[in-house]
């Protein structure tokens, strides 16, 4: 775990004690039973826990559906697909199972947000997972929890014990004659699980490798039935929006981007955190406002919107709202909102490379675009950042990244890719200043000034 952070230059340390830092534009919606000892369950339910599946029980599974689309939840991992709409895929009739699956392996650099919830919050999370049931007409779901988060998942494994106990889960749920039942799985460790189809190739007991699409997980998922897949965070904002309603929670932010989103601030800020804003909030505002601005008077340089598979954005592009269509707008994505600042020591030839490594190393080497296009851009980068680059290295990284774009089984090709385009289109100056056996210029003045 220790080295996977590092690689993306994020202090974890920074995180733990900023992890419940609060800021007066915040909107405390997920994030409202944090701190409140809400992994009790009998506080849980002092603080309206359990209130909103029971609702959902009276209600008919189309309406259910309809509500969480109307209120423009969209998927809260990085896709950005409207939550409601994902629902309704799902055949009304089928021979197999329908499974719901809470996506919990949060390994996207920069991205911390769903840790909060399952440390602080974890009934939502199953009461996410029932109201989704209900709503698809499924009578079990899998709450998997990324492999590093061991002492989040014995949190999780005591909910889902609680909530039986109480008589949650299980026959007959609140006396509706519904049956529920949740099972929790922990991960190996492997980003590449992240990818919903490889997600259920490791629950199933598998390799964790993506499977090819068509078919889609909502016909044919989990053990071959239709299959719901959504992120932890998307999962806890239902309740929410079910108690709420729909046209409360689209009006928090902006239009088709309804509701409230933790962003996790990194990198070199004053104040590091996760804070929960509304959808569309100014990224400028966010970092010299929220985040406090940069330490030690030093200047802007870059910004990664949305964890390291986005692409960066410039001094220049970060007065934009903070929602999907509208950084979509901008070049970039919104991923799964980790924001990383970067200040003007960072080296971008170096921030690439350790980019590269991250997706190299977690590449499952399924597809040869990506098994051999990240092996390739690492080694170029590293020579290149170690002051053996050539001129035509340059042409040559964006030309590999252009041919790994859109050619991968899954998104992690993509996700190594995007980031590098980005990085040479917008800094090439900075990679032609370690051409010719120079050495790297940022690290050089970090030599000089710490011999002063």
């Amino acid at each position: 775990m220790a080295a996977r952070i590092n690689n993306q230059e994020i202090n974890n340390q920074q995180f733990q004690m900023a992890s419940l830092v609060s800021h007066p534009d915040e909107v405390k919606v997920v994030s409202r039973r944090f701190g409140q000892g809400a992994t009790d369950i009998d506080r849980y339910l002092a603080l309206d826990g359990y209130k909103a599946v029971q609702k959902a029980l009276s209600m008919k599974p189309d309406d259910i559906i309809t509500q969480v689309k109307e209120s423009g939840l969209r998927g809260r991992g990085g896709a950005g697909f409207n939550a409601g709409l994902k629902w309704s895929f799902v055949p009304k009739q089928s021979a197999k199972p329908k499974y719901i699956l809470c996506n919990g392996d949060e390994s996207e650099p920069g991205t911390c947000k769903d840790r909060l919830i399952f440390e602080h919050d974890p009934h939502s999370v199953i009461e996410g997972v029932m109201i989704a049931g209900i709503a698809v007409g499924s009578h079990t779901g899998y709450i998997y929890i990324r492999g590093e988060y061991r002492y989040l998942s014995v949190i999780m494994q005591k909910a889902i014990r609680d909530a039986y106990a109480k008589g949650f889960l299980g026959k007959n749920i609140f006396g509706s004659g519904y049956d529920f039942d949740v099972y929790w799985h922990g991960g190996a460790g492997a980003y590449e699980v992240g990818e919903e189809s490889a997600l259920m190739e490791s629950l199933e007991g598998k390799r964790g490798i993506p499977r090819i699409r068509p078919p889609f997980p909502a016909v044919v998922g989990l053990w071959g039935g239709p299959t719901v897949i959504n992120n932890a965070e998307t999962l806890a904002s239902v309740p929410h929006i079910i108690l709420g309603g729909a046209d409360w929670y689209a009006k928090l932010g902006t239009p088709k981007n309804g509701g409230t989103r933790l962003f996790c601030l990194s990198g070199h800020l004053v104040k590091p955190g996760v804070y929960e804003l509304p959808m569309g909030y100014n990224l400028k505002k966010m970092i010299y406002e929220v985040g406090g601005g940069i330490p030690n008077g030093r200047a802007l340089k870059a910004v990664v919107p949305g964890g390291s598979s986005t692409p960066v954005l410039t001094v220049d592009e970060i007065d934009i709202p903070m929602d999907f269509d509208s950084v979509g707008k901008a070049g970039s994505m919104l991923g799964s909102g980790g924001v990383v600042v970067l200040d003007d020591t960072t080296c971008i030839v170096k921030f690439a490379l350790r980019t590269m490594k991250f997706y190299r190393h977690e590449s499952c080497g399924w597809c040869i675009p990506c098994r051999e296009g990240t092996d390739w851009l690492e080694k170029t980068l590293t020579r290149f950042h170690n002051g053996g680059g050539l001129k035509k290295d340059i042409d040559n990284i964006q030309y590999l990244a252009e041919n790994m774009l859109g050619r991968t089984f899954c998104p992690l090709g993509d996700a190594a890719a995007m980031p590098t385009i980005a990085f040479v289109k917008k800094f090439r100056k900075e990679f032609e200043d370690h051409l010719e056996g120079r050495p790297c210029p940022f690290e050089k003045a970090g030599a000089e000034l710490a011999a002063v």
